[in-house]
Protein backbone atom coordinates (compact mmCIF):
# COMPACT_ATOMS: atom_id res chain seq x y z
CA UNK A 1 0.00 0.00 0.00
CA UNK A 2 1.21 3.50 -0.84
CA UNK A 3 -0.05 6.30 1.40
CA UNK A 4 -0.35 9.71 -0.20
CA UNK A 5 -2.47 12.15 -2.15
CA UNK A 6 -2.88 10.65 -5.64
CA UNK A 7 -3.13 14.13 -7.15
CA UNK A 8 0.10 15.38 -5.58
CA UNK A 9 2.20 12.33 -4.85
CA UNK A 10 1.52 9.82 -7.61
CA UNK A 11 4.31 9.88 -10.20
CA UNK A 12 5.77 7.48 -12.74
CA UNK A 13 9.00 7.04 -10.71
CA UNK A 14 6.97 6.19 -7.60
CA UNK A 15 4.81 3.66 -9.46
CA UNK A 16 7.84 2.07 -11.08
CA UNK A 17 9.61 1.82 -7.72
CA UNK A 18 6.51 0.12 -6.38
CA UNK A 19 6.63 -2.27 -9.34
CA UNK A 20 10.22 -3.21 -8.50
CA UNK A 21 9.21 -3.87 -4.90
CA UNK A 22 6.34 -6.15 -5.95
CA UNK A 23 8.71 -7.94 -8.35
CA UNK A 24 11.09 -8.58 -5.46
CA UNK A 25 8.41 -10.78 -3.86
CA UNK A 26 8.77 -13.24 -6.72
CA UNK A 27 5.08 -13.82 -7.41
CA UNK A 28 3.98 -14.30 -3.81
CA UNK A 29 1.87 -11.17 -4.26
CA UNK A 30 -0.02 -9.76 -7.25
CA UNK A 31 -0.97 -6.10 -7.23
CA UNK A 32 -4.00 -4.37 -8.76
CA UNK A 33 -5.95 -1.10 -8.69
CA UNK A 34 -7.38 0.31 -5.49
CA UNK A 35 -8.32 3.73 -4.14
CA UNK A 36 -6.51 6.44 -6.10
CA UNK A 37 -5.06 4.14 -8.74
CA UNK A 38 -6.31 3.32 -12.22
CA UNK A 39 -5.69 1.08 -15.20
CA UNK A 40 -3.08 3.44 -16.65
CA UNK A 41 -1.20 3.29 -13.34
CA UNK A 42 -1.07 -0.51 -13.48
CA UNK A 43 0.35 -0.27 -17.00
CA UNK A 44 3.23 1.78 -15.57
CA UNK A 45 3.78 -0.64 -12.66
CA UNK A 46 3.84 -3.50 -15.19
CA UNK A 47 6.89 -1.98 -16.91
CA UNK A 48 8.89 -3.13 -13.87
CA UNK A 49 6.96 -6.19 -12.76
CA UNK A 50 5.05 -9.14 -14.28
CA UNK A 51 2.86 -9.63 -11.19
CA UNK A 52 0.36 -6.90 -12.05
CA UNK A 53 -3.35 -7.24 -12.79
CA UNK A 54 -5.93 -4.63 -13.78
CA UNK A 55 -3.81 -3.53 -16.74
CA UNK A 56 -5.42 -2.09 -19.86
CA UNK A 57 -6.76 -4.46 -22.50
CA UNK A 58 -4.15 -3.07 -24.91
CA UNK A 59 -1.51 -4.38 -22.51
CA UNK A 60 -3.09 -7.79 -22.08
CA UNK A 61 -5.12 -6.95 -19.00
CA UNK A 62 -8.71 -7.02 -17.82
CA UNK A 63 -9.22 -3.27 -17.76
CA UNK A 64 -11.23 -1.46 -15.10
CA UNK A 65 -11.96 -3.90 -12.25
CA UNK A 66 -14.61 -1.59 -10.78
CA UNK A 67 -16.99 -2.87 -13.48
CA UNK A 68 -17.34 -6.30 -11.87
CA UNK A 69 -16.88 -4.93 -8.36
CA UNK A 70 -20.09 -2.97 -8.81
CA UNK A 71 -21.81 -5.93 -10.48
CA UNK A 72 -20.93 -8.16 -7.52
CA UNK A 73 -22.14 -5.57 -4.98
CA UNK A 74 -25.41 -5.37 -6.87
CA UNK A 75 -25.74 -9.18 -6.72
CA UNK A 76 -25.03 -9.19 -3.00
CA UNK A 77 -27.55 -6.43 -2.49
CA UNK A 78 -30.16 -8.44 -4.40
CA UNK A 79 -29.53 -11.46 -2.18
CA UNK A 80 -29.89 -9.31 0.94
CA UNK A 81 -33.13 -7.83 -0.42
CA UNK A 82 -34.47 -11.34 -1.00
CA UNK A 83 -33.55 -12.30 2.56
CA UNK A 84 -35.26 -9.26 4.10
CA UNK A 85 -38.18 -8.58 1.76
CA UNK A 86 -38.64 -11.89 -0.04
CA UNK A 87 -37.74 -10.72 -3.55
CA UNK A 88 -34.27 -10.31 -5.16
CA UNK A 89 -34.82 -6.82 -6.45
CA UNK A 90 -34.31 -3.24 -5.30
CA UNK A 91 -37.26 -1.95 -7.31
CA UNK A 92 -39.12 0.63 -5.24
CA UNK A 93 -36.49 0.55 -2.49
CA UNK A 94 -34.49 3.61 -1.50
CA UNK A 95 -30.73 3.01 -1.69
CA UNK A 96 -28.21 5.45 -0.21
CA UNK A 97 -24.77 5.36 -1.85
CA UNK A 98 -21.79 6.91 -0.10
CA UNK A 99 -19.11 7.50 -2.73
CA UNK A 100 -19.65 8.05 -6.44
CA UNK A 101 -16.19 7.00 -7.53
CA UNK A 102 -15.14 4.15 -9.79
CA UNK A 103 -17.46 1.57 -8.24
CA UNK A 104 -20.25 3.86 -7.08
CA UNK A 105 -20.92 5.15 -10.58
CA UNK A 106 -21.39 1.65 -11.99
CA UNK A 107 -23.56 0.71 -9.01
CA UNK A 108 -25.83 3.68 -9.73
CA UNK A 109 -26.33 2.37 -13.27
CA UNK A 110 -27.37 -1.10 -12.07
CA UNK A 111 -29.74 0.28 -9.46
CA UNK A 112 -31.39 2.73 -11.84
CA UNK A 113 -31.93 -0.13 -14.27
CA UNK A 114 -33.46 -2.15 -11.41
CA UNK A 115 -35.83 0.78 -10.73
CA UNK A 116 -34.52 1.65 -7.26
CA UNK A 117 -34.75 5.16 -5.81
CA UNK A 118 -31.34 6.65 -5.09
CA UNK A 119 -29.81 9.04 -2.58
CA UNK A 120 -26.08 9.71 -2.75
CA UNK A 121 -23.17 11.81 -1.55
CA UNK A 122 -19.49 12.28 -2.29
CA UNK A 123 -16.70 14.52 -1.03
CA UNK A 124 -15.59 15.36 -4.59
CA UNK A 125 -17.49 17.96 -6.58
CA UNK A 126 -16.73 16.32 -9.98
CA UNK A 127 -18.47 13.15 -8.79
CA UNK A 128 -21.52 15.13 -7.72
CA UNK A 129 -21.50 16.99 -11.03
CA UNK A 130 -21.44 13.63 -12.85
CA UNK A 131 -24.55 12.52 -10.96
CA UNK A 132 -26.39 15.79 -11.62
CA UNK A 133 -25.64 15.58 -15.30
CA UNK A 134 -26.08 11.83 -15.90
CA UNK A 135 -28.73 10.87 -13.36
CA UNK A 136 -30.69 13.94 -12.23
CA UNK A 137 -33.21 11.64 -10.52
CA UNK A 138 -30.58 10.79 -7.89
CA UNK A 139 -31.11 12.92 -4.78
CA UNK A 140 -27.80 14.35 -3.56
CA UNK A 141 -27.30 15.15 0.12
CA UNK A 142 -24.68 17.29 1.80
CA UNK A 143 -22.52 14.67 3.46
CA UNK A 144 -22.20 11.19 4.95
CA UNK A 145 -24.04 12.14 8.14
CA UNK A 146 -27.03 13.38 6.16
CA UNK A 147 -27.03 10.21 4.05
CA UNK A 148 -26.95 7.91 7.09
CA UNK A 149 -29.90 9.75 8.63
CA UNK A 150 -31.90 9.72 5.39
CA UNK A 151 -35.02 7.61 5.03
CA UNK A 152 -33.27 4.81 3.12
CA UNK A 153 -33.85 1.06 2.91
CA UNK A 154 -30.29 0.14 1.92
CA UNK A 155 -27.01 1.81 2.85
CA UNK A 156 -24.15 1.23 0.40
CA UNK A 157 -20.74 2.44 1.67
CA UNK A 158 -18.59 2.76 -1.46
CA UNK A 159 -15.82 5.07 -0.26
CA UNK A 160 -13.15 4.43 2.41
CA UNK A 161 -13.25 1.89 5.25
CA UNK A 162 -14.62 2.26 8.77
CA UNK A 163 -18.01 3.56 7.62
CA UNK A 164 -19.87 1.57 10.28
CA UNK A 165 -18.93 2.75 13.75
CA UNK A 166 -20.44 3.55 17.14
CA UNK A 167 -21.90 6.81 15.87
CA UNK A 168 -23.12 5.68 12.45
CA UNK A 169 -24.94 2.49 13.42
CA UNK A 170 -27.32 4.07 16.00
CA UNK A 171 -28.27 6.76 13.47
CA UNK A 172 -28.70 4.42 10.51
CA UNK A 173 -32.28 3.99 9.30
CA UNK A 174 -31.62 1.36 6.63
CA UNK A 175 -32.61 -2.31 6.93
CA UNK A 176 -29.64 -3.49 4.85
CA UNK A 177 -25.98 -2.53 4.54
CA UNK A 178 -24.33 -3.71 1.33
CA UNK A 179 -21.52 -1.72 -0.27
CA UNK A 180 -18.17 -1.84 -2.01
CA UNK A 181 -15.91 -0.26 0.62
CA UNK A 182 -13.30 -2.44 2.30
CA UNK A 183 -13.19 -2.94 6.07
CA UNK A 184 -16.56 -1.32 6.69
CA UNK A 185 -16.74 -2.39 10.35
CA UNK A 186 -14.73 0.15 12.32
CA UNK A 187 -13.93 -2.37 15.08
CA UNK A 188 -14.91 -5.86 16.28
CA UNK A 189 -18.35 -5.71 17.83
CA UNK A 190 -19.97 -3.39 15.29
CA UNK A 191 -21.54 -6.43 13.61
CA UNK A 192 -23.37 -7.12 16.89
CA UNK A 193 -24.60 -3.53 17.07
CA UNK A 194 -26.04 -3.91 13.57
CA UNK A 195 -27.75 -7.16 14.53
CA UNK A 196 -29.21 -5.63 17.69
CA UNK A 197 -30.76 -2.87 15.58
CA UNK A 198 -32.20 -5.36 13.09
CA UNK A 199 -29.92 -4.19 10.28
CA UNK A 200 -28.75 -6.92 7.91
CA UNK A 201 -25.07 -6.58 7.02
CA UNK A 202 -23.85 -8.17 3.78
CA UNK A 203 -20.14 -8.76 4.55
CA UNK A 204 -17.96 -6.40 2.54
CA UNK A 205 -15.32 -8.88 1.42
CA UNK A 206 -18.06 -11.10 0.01
CA UNK A 207 -20.10 -8.60 -1.96
CA UNK A 208 -17.13 -6.55 -3.21
CA UNK A 209 -15.24 -9.60 -4.49
CA UNK A 210 -16.18 -8.99 -8.14
CA UNK A 211 -13.11 -6.87 -8.78
CA UNK A 212 -10.79 -9.51 -7.35
CA UNK A 213 -12.58 -12.12 -9.46
CA UNK A 214 -12.01 -9.96 -12.54
CA UNK A 215 -8.31 -9.39 -12.03
CA UNK A 216 -7.69 -12.97 -10.90
CA UNK A 217 -9.17 -14.16 -14.18
CA UNK A 218 -6.56 -12.01 -15.94
CA UNK A 219 -3.79 -14.25 -14.60
CA UNK A 220 -5.09 -17.15 -16.67
CA UNK A 221 -5.94 -15.19 -19.81
CA UNK A 222 -8.84 -12.82 -19.33
CA UNK A 223 -12.34 -13.70 -20.50
CA UNK A 224 -14.93 -11.11 -19.46
CA UNK A 225 -17.94 -13.42 -19.88
CA UNK A 226 -16.31 -16.05 -17.66
CA UNK A 227 -15.34 -13.48 -15.02
CA UNK A 228 -18.82 -11.94 -15.01
CA UNK A 229 -20.40 -15.36 -14.57
CA UNK A 230 -18.20 -15.94 -11.53
CA UNK A 231 -19.01 -12.49 -10.13
CA UNK A 232 -22.72 -13.16 -10.63
CA UNK A 233 -22.31 -16.11 -8.25
CA UNK A 234 -21.83 -13.55 -5.45
CA UNK A 235 -25.63 -13.59 -5.28
CA UNK A 236 -25.64 -17.26 -4.26
CA UNK A 237 -22.63 -16.88 -1.94
CA UNK A 238 -24.34 -14.01 -0.10
CA UNK A 239 -27.55 -15.95 0.10
CA UNK A 240 -25.78 -18.95 1.65
CA UNK A 241 -24.01 -16.74 4.21
CA UNK A 242 -27.25 -15.05 5.24
CA UNK A 243 -28.98 -18.41 5.55
CA UNK A 244 -26.10 -19.78 7.63
CA UNK A 245 -26.21 -16.72 9.89
CA UNK A 246 -29.96 -17.13 10.40
CA UNK A 247 -29.76 -20.88 11.08
CA UNK A 248 -26.88 -20.57 13.57
CA UNK A 249 -28.14 -17.37 15.20
CA UNK A 250 -24.97 -15.41 14.48
CA UNK A 251 -24.19 -12.14 12.65
CA UNK A 252 -23.55 -12.49 8.89
CA UNK A 253 -19.99 -11.19 9.34
CA UNK A 254 -19.23 -14.11 11.65
CA UNK A 255 -20.99 -16.56 9.33
CA UNK A 256 -18.85 -15.34 6.41
CA UNK A 257 -15.68 -15.76 8.47
CA UNK A 258 -16.65 -19.29 9.47
CA UNK A 259 -17.46 -20.28 5.90
CA UNK A 260 -14.16 -18.81 4.67
CA UNK A 261 -12.23 -20.64 7.37
CA UNK A 262 -13.89 -23.92 6.41
CA UNK A 263 -12.98 -23.46 2.77
CA UNK A 264 -9.37 -22.58 3.60
CA UNK A 265 -9.12 -25.66 5.80
CA UNK A 266 -10.48 -27.81 2.96
CA UNK A 267 -7.94 -26.37 0.50
CA UNK A 268 -5.13 -26.91 3.00
CA UNK A 269 -6.23 -30.53 3.46
CA UNK A 270 -6.30 -31.13 -0.29
CA UNK A 271 -2.83 -29.63 -0.67
CA UNK A 272 -1.55 -31.90 2.11
CA UNK A 273 -3.04 -34.93 0.33
CA UNK A 274 -1.30 -33.95 -2.93
CA UNK A 275 2.02 -33.72 -1.10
Amino acid sequence: MIWGDPVRDKTEPLLRAYGRFVASLGGRYYTACDVGTYVQDMDIVARECPYVTGRSEANGGAGDSSVLTAWGVFQGMRAAAEHVWGSPTLAGRRVGISGLGKVGKHLVEHLVEDRAELVATDVAEPALAWARDRYPQVKLVADEAALVRSDIDVYAPCALGGALDDETVPALRARIVAGAANNQLAHPGVEKLLEERGILYAPDYVVNAGGVIQVADEIHGFDFARAKQRATAIFESTRQILQLAASEGIPPALAADRLAERRMAEVSRLQTIRL
